[in-house]
């Protein structure tokens, strides 16, 4: 077994554990249990969206694209496959 298959059994076993405690204090103090569960939540999106915001805030606007100039002259009016078989043609 390599050390990632390690980890990913650690991980399996780790969490099915974490769920039966998780059922357990659910089970023994149901209101506290739900109520730290429900701020746990409701924290973690708002942090997200905090460090979203934040990332937005200081993060400096891209320069503008530049417009490529439009061609002038005879190849103006030659539609892309005029200018492939131009190409292929020599």
């Amino acid at each position: 077994m390599n050390e990632d298959q390690g980890i990913g059994a650690a991980l399996v076993v780790d969490s099915l554990v974490g769920v039966v405690i998780y059922a357990w204090l659910l089970y023994a103090y149901a209101v506290a249990v739900l109520q730290i569960a429900a701020f746990v939540a409701v924290a973690a999106v708002l942090v997200i969206l905090s460090w979203i915001g934040c990332t937005m805030a200081t993060t400096l606007s891209p320069a503008p694209l530049e417009p490529e100039p439009m061609p002038t002259g005879r190849d103006a009016s030659a539609t892309s496959e005029e200018k492939t078989s131009k190409k292929i043609t020599g």
